[in-house]
């Protein structure tokens, strides 16, 4: 499942698709062929639940007469002059948009680096299987588990490969591999559930799956007897899991496009502090073997390590091609291939760590809420509020002391960022990563 993929074969088709747009009458024009393979293995009470694989290779074409642009997609098999005579009749009954265009021939890489993110290992469906069941039977093991919500484990392989009429022709692929377990604890109304997975683009760096189902059931384990808290304002600390989220919005509030539509909190705040001194952002495409690094962007532009904010004030927005253009700016290679469209994405996009152990963060409270779950969509991108349902656990005097649920966290993201402080604690396993984080001043509705 994770053979090598025939980027030659592809390389050969975006060509062609390029050079028949040019013939059929495009200015200029870029394609991209994309493939994926996998297949994963479910789980539950130690009976397989399902099986999947799956396969697909597609292209895409798009095209540019003078500022006006169309795009078609297909799967790769198809006729290159069919296609290249589709998109150019409809670029030229489309718009102009004085945004589009192909990006700066000087930006393009021209020795994409090889960042280790395809591993040559082969996982059968029957280790895939030997997996999940590890993995649920260790949450069984658990005491104080009553159930399995299911345990899975997956493997997969994609690639891409983009030429453009600028004369760029690029390629890489990425393995994935993944695990998870989901364990229920408490019997009735008083069950509780959660879960822990591991996903890595190299197998031996997964977690193992008794490490897994471990986790997976003592957090379920954890969350019994919960209750509702006071309604009042509240020191919160989230743990890493929800504190990506955290980093999600940050990233979607200076992502270009939004800001170019003025759908962004932070859309007038280019230079200016947007957090206190102790936060630092950065976004990194070139990280080794990082769950969301590219040698190149859709666009074929090199991409580097930036620091999006620095000690709380924000230096870059994330940029494609187009995005860049509305703004008056030139891309940063932050261009992500959506189909046979182009729009700017976050990398490895981090909150960096802080100087204090969690520990630290949570003893230092007389009294607080550790969230370890948030659900709900109130956050509004265009004002930042935020309003969340929560539970976790509750703070006295420095501890942790009893499960809290039903309850919800608000504020605003813009004051968040201004009274937030990072613990030391943070692993760049995901590609949004963050570490513990206490934020002050937010308001708690429960009792």
């Amino acid at each position: 499942m994770t053979n090598m993929i025939d980027t030659a074969k592809l390389s050969d088709r975006v060509s062609a698709l390029v050079e028949a747009a040019r013939k059929a009458g495009a200015d200029a024009a870029d394609a991209v062929a994309v493939i994926g393979r996998s297949a994963s293995v479910s789980v539950r009470l130690g009976k397989v639940e399902g099986t999947q694989s799956s396969e697909s290779e597609d292209v895409s074409l798009r095209v540019f007469i003078g500022k006006r642009v169309a795009s078609v997609s297909a799967t790769a098999a198809s006729e290159p002059a069919i296609l290249a005579e589709r998109a150019v009749a409809m670029a030229k009954a489309s718009p102009e948009d004085p945004c589009q265009g192909l990006a700066d021939a000087q930006l393009l890489v021209r020795e994409p680096l090889d960042l280790d993110l395809f591993d040559t290992m082969e996982v059968s469906a029957d280790r895939l299987k030997q997996d999940a069941l590890a993995a649920e039977e260790a949450a069984l093991a658990v005491k104080g588990v009553s159930n399995s919500a299911g345990s899975s484990a997956s493997a997969g392989v994609g690639g891409l490969v983009l030429a453009t009429s600028a004369g760029f022709m690029g390629h890489y692929a990425a393995t994935r591999f993944s695990r998870s377990t989901s364990a229920i604890a408490g019997e009735g109304t008083g069950m509780e559930r959660d879960h822990d997975y591991s996903s890595q683009p190299h197998f031996a760096d997964l977690e193992t799956p008794e490490k897994i189902g471990r986790m997976a059931g003592e957090r379920a384990v954890r969350r019994l007897g919960a209750r509702k808290a006071a309604t009042g304002p509240v020191t919160v600390i989230y743990d890493p899991r929800v504190a990506r989220g955290i980093a999600g919005h940050l990233a979607g509030a200076i992502n270009g496009a939004s800001v170019a539509r003025k759908t962004s909190f932070l859309r007038d705040m280019m230079g200016r502090q947007i957090a206190n001194a102790r936060i630092s952002v950065t976004d990194d495409p070139l990280r080794r073997r990082g769950q969301a690094s590219r040698p190149f962007d859709g666009e074929g532009v090199a991409g580097e390590r930036l620091v999006m904010v620095d000690q709380g004030i924000l230096n870059h927005w994330l940029l494609s091609t187009s995005a860049a253009f509305e703004l008056g700016l030139v891309t940063n290679g932050r261009g992500a291939r959506q189909g046979s469209s182009v729009s700017p994405s976050s990398t490895n996009f981090a909150i960096e760590a802080g100087t204090a152990a969690p520990q630290e963060l949570i003893s230092s409270l007389k009294s607080g809420f550790y969230v370890t779950e948030v659900f709900g969509q109130g956050v509004n991108m265009v004002t930042g509020e935020y309003s969340r349902g929560a539970s976790g656990f509750w703070i006295e005097n420095g501890e942790l002391a009893y499960p809290v649920a039903e309850v919800t966290i608000a504020s605003n993201l813009k004051d968040m960022f201004m009274n937030m402080t990072p613990a030391d604690d943070l692993d760049r396993n995901f590609g949004t990563a963050a570490p513990t984080l206490l934020i002050e001043g937010m308001t708690l509705a429960g009792n």
